[in-house]
């Protein structure tokens, strides 16, 4: 048997251990981008492989295909067997990371060479999700012959380019990552001190949009007037997707009420970091906003650049939409509503073509049980203070599958990062405090299962 404040004790001797482990991770660029050296997560999944071997988990790195056919990127796959008739968790983070981005946007010379400023440790992948990844290993290592459980590990290592191979990942190896309970630490806190359990995630709905006026470019002195330029026509098809108040005005999209937890407009603007002046769009409470209720944005438009302009009526224009979809509606449902509403809104009658992109299914958590009455238990041991029920704007598509495949298991979504981690931003970081308190709280949660927690 073993007390909280022991393994508090052997989490506290271990830390050094874990940022070194950390550190070592963070060094392999493992990109999972096609763009980028492809052979760094072999390398990363092979670390990844060791460290759960060090700590009792017979490991081994797997992959499976895409269902286009592509090879999946490599993957580990771990167990260490419990004693009969204990549950059996499934502990998922992944290893892949997202591209650095400009270096102009880091406080130091290299994203992926680790820098300790203060409480954090900054570095491409530290927190999202490699901080995951360690945390996983240390509860497991602290624990040592205290852990009663069986444990199932997967550390994926395609998460940050959809998880295309994630189901048939899933179908291939079923029977290895069967497990009662299955515990992600791959979403976020409420904020550094206070704990959170992620029990909502959008979905996600994407198309490029693609608007044609004429055959080619015209003059614009000659021909402007009755011809408006495409790139003026695509502006007011995408003012349309939204009213007056910045609500998502495509019909047929659900949206429900978050719970309610206090989140202040102040405190929601210097989160986002929000310029001065800036009306914050759309109604109802900023958790509903954020969690619950569809958002859509443009994250990618082709046009003339300014650079290159010349008194050209531009004949075409592309934009790329992203639909945050609301917990509880299929993303099938959300894309026949948009596309109704892009066709139904083109102006001038200019010539429109639709292409679907990338989709990804919500979460809601169903009412938790006596595993989420733990799971609480152990956050507010190692955090001191009582956690929050959170949802989550972002889309994890693959929680979604993994309720599809183990439809008996319990799916826990805990944090690891915080709103100053700025995950596949520049100086993305972890809270050095805030990975202490998930080992730790991770370590109480298998020790409860297991029996061997002293009450």
């Amino acid at each position: 048997m073993v007390t909280v404040a022991e393994l508090s004790s052997r989490v506290d001797e271990s830390l050094e251990r874990v940022v070194e482990d950390l550190v070592a991770l963070v060094r392999i660029p493992s990109v999972s981008a096609d763009s980028f050296d492809q052979s760094t997560l072999q390398v990363s999944a092979g670390l990844v492989r060791d460290l759960l071997g060090e700590v009792g988990v017979a490991a081994r790195v797997a992959s499976a295909s895409a269902p286009s056919g592509a090879p999946g990127r490599p993957a580990v796959l771990g167990a260490r067997d419990g004693v009969e008739g204990a549950p059996v968790v499934l502990l998922y983070a992944h290893h892949d990371v997202q591209p650095p981005g400009p270096l102009e946007d880091w406080d130091q010379d290299d994203p992926f060479e680790p820098v300790v400023r203060g409480d954090r440790l900054y570095a491409r992948g530290s927190a999202d999700d490699k901080a995951g990844v360690v945390a996983h290993v240390a509860a497991i290592r602290v624990l040592g012959e205290d852990l009663r459980a069986g444990v199932r590990c997967f550390v994926e290592g395609e998460e940050e380019v959809g998880s295309p191979s994630f189901v048939n990942f899933l179908t291939a190896h079923r029977e290895a990552l069967a497990a009662d309970v299955i515990v992600v630490l791959d979403s976020t806190n409420w904020k550094v001190g206070v704990p959170a359990v992620t029990t909502s995630l959008r979905g996600l709905v994407e198309c490029q949009v693609e608007l044609r006026v004429t055959g080619h470019a015209l003059h614009s002195g000659m021909y402007g007037g009755p011809v408006l330029d495409a790139t003026t026509l695509m502006c007011r098809l995408i003012a349309s997707l939204h009213d007056e108040n910045g609500d998502v005005a495509v019909a047929g999209l659900l949206q429900r009420e978050a719970s309610p937890i206090d989140y202040p407009d102040e405190e929601f603007r210097a989160d986002a970091a929000v310029v001065d002046g800036y009306r914050l769009a759309g109604t109802g409470s900023i958790p509903s906003r954020l969690w619950t209720k569809p958002a859509l944005g443009v994250v990618g438009l082709d046009a003339t650049p300014v650079e290159g302009r010349s008194n050209t009526i531009a004949p075409t224009c592309r934009a790329a939409l992203s639909l945050r979809v609301a917990p509880g509606q299929d993303p099938a449902e959300a894309w026949t509503a948009l596309e109704e509403h892009l066709r139904a809104n083109v102006p001038f009658g200019a010539e429109v073509t639709i292409t679907p992109g990338e989709t990804g299914p919500s979460f809601l958590a169903e009412e938790g049980g006596e595993v989420m009455r733990q799971a609480r238990r152990a956050l507010r041991e190692a955090w001191g203070t009582e956690s929050v029920e959170i949802g989550v704007g972002g889309s994890i598509p693959f929680i979604a599958d993994l309720a599809n495949v183990f439809p008996e298991a319990e799916i826990l979504v805990t944090g690891i990062e915080d709103p100053d981690t700025r995950a596949h931003s520049g100086n993305e970081s972890i809270h050095l405090g805030e990975l202490r308190n998930a080992i730790l709280a991770e370590a109480i949660l298998l020790a409860d299962l297991s029996g061997t927690l002293e009450e």
